[in-house]
């Protein structure tokens, strides 16, 4: 569902202001980057579901 390099806007903003975030790593896990703070979160499948409100799929 999720590749390397898709855009998510999250329903709620990180703790910097920022809402979108780039998908840095795929597996278990997914890891998170925020677009404004370049901070990275690891989230489970199913978090990242839940805050997801819109994604941006890469072409290729």
């Amino acid at each position: 569902m999720y590749s390397v390099g898709d855009k998510i806007i999250s329903k709620k903003p990180h703790a910097c202001g920022g809402n979108e975030w780039t998908v840095s790593r795929v597996g278990a896990d997914i890891k998170l980057k925020c677009n404004k703070c370049k901070r990275a979160v690891f989230l489970s499948l199913s978090e990242v579901d839940k805050i997801a409100k819109e994604i941006k799929k890469i072409d290729g």
